[in-house]
């Protein structure tokens, strides 16, 4: 019999609860309450109406994910586990609070999980055949991060997001436009109607030598600046098509020079690039880094579209893979984290 565990996540605008187990099918059960209709009106996640949300939803998704997987809770699951950071406080202390109180009144193991890294071990959950060391890239609406993934808990920060995150920008430049929210989506679909080379935008950072931050600020303004130059009243729907076309292909390329910048700076010779994260179900920058792992004889990888958003399956899976590198459970007391970096996760 393998180890089953609950997965909890709550770190932003998802409620999520799942079993993942390290035997085949890997992922027993993995339910997701969005909250997109909420924060549509607001343009954006508001962090207050997101905790009340994870506050409704949350013992239904446990129920769920349990009653789907088929499992009992004290008989059937090895260790609970829960996203505690980084994330919006209010969100990670539903599910944590949640998650502690569960494996109190089971005696169940607890796990706080790092949300970043469930991320970016995602893809290794999806394909056995994804082995360490590889370079990968956090892309979604609050991070990105590139980091040489040396093995479970061991990695290395390369390059990150000097001011915005692109899934970020993806939501303000679409708010610009007047397209719904959640806005990668919204501009991935316009962009296939429009023209990516009527609007000129600079392509970030070119003068950084031997680094591959992330800045997307700039890439904002020159947006404003565009819908300013037409005019707001006089913007037709081409227009903003062609804005999204043009913004969509300025962010791809900027995000391929930069993993070829990281793909340099690793610490040994790199044979295999990920890339994760809500960003990486744009289907325009996951073609353009397989046309990159094509030319340069790289295998790539990256998740299933439905495994890009936030998930509790990712959350179950890194506990996976820290049980059985051989970390420890973590204490009862152990804090939800707004902020946690996956540089700070490699003590035993």
């Amino acid at each position: 019999m393998g180890t089953k565990i609950l997965a909890i996540e709550s770190s932003c605008d998802e409620t999520s609860a799942a079993v993942v187990t390290d035997e085949d099918p890997r992922i027993l059960s993995n339910i997701v309450y969005s909250q997109i209709e909420v924060h549509k009106k607001y343009g954006g996640v508001v962090p207050e109406q997101a905790a009340r949300c994870h506050i409704d939803n949350i013992d239904k998704v446990i129920t769920e994910a349990l009653d789907t997987a088929k499992l009992d809770l004290h008989r059937d699951i090895d260790i609970i586990a829960v996203t505690a950071g980084p994330g919006l406080i209010g969100g990670l202390l539903v599910g944590v609070i949640t998650a502690k109180t569960m494996a109190l009144l089971t005696k169940k193991p607890f796990m706080a999980i790092n949300h970043l890294e469930a991320h970016i071990l995602t893809p290794r959950l999806c394909y056995k055949d994804l082995q360490f060391p590889y370079v990968a890239l956090l892309a979604s609406g609050g991070h990105f991060i590139f980091a040489e993934i040396k093995g479970t808990g061991d990695y290395r920060v390369l390059g990150e997001t000097l001011d915005d995150a692109a899934g970020e920008a993806f939501d303000k430049v679409a708010r610009m436009l007047g397209f719904p929210y959640p806005g990668g989506p919204s501009i991935e679909m316009a962009a296939t109607k429009g023209d990516k080379n009527r609007f000129q935008y600079t392509i970030p950072l070119l003068k950084q030598i031997n680094k591959c931050n992330g800045s997307f600020s700039g890439l904002k303004t020159a947006t404003k600046i565009h819908i300013e130059k037409i005019g707001s009243e006089n913007l037709r729907e081409q227009d903003k098509c062609d804005i999204a076309a043009s913004f969509q292909e300025t962010v791809t390329k900027f995000i391929v020079r930069q993993f070829l910048r990281a793909i340099s700076m690793a610490s040994s010779p790199i044979k295999t690039i990920v890339l994760c994260g809500g960003v990486a179900a744009n289907k325009n920058i996951r073609n353009s880094i397989q046309n990159l792992a094509d030319i340069r004889n790289l295998l790539f990888y990256a998740p299933p579209l439905d495994l890009c958003s936030d998930n509790a399956a990712m959350i179950g899976w890194s506990a996976i893979e820290r049980n059985f590198a051989g970390f420890p459970y973590s204490p009862l007391d152990f804090p939800a984290k707004p902020r946690w970096r996956i540089d700070t996760l490699n003590q035993k």
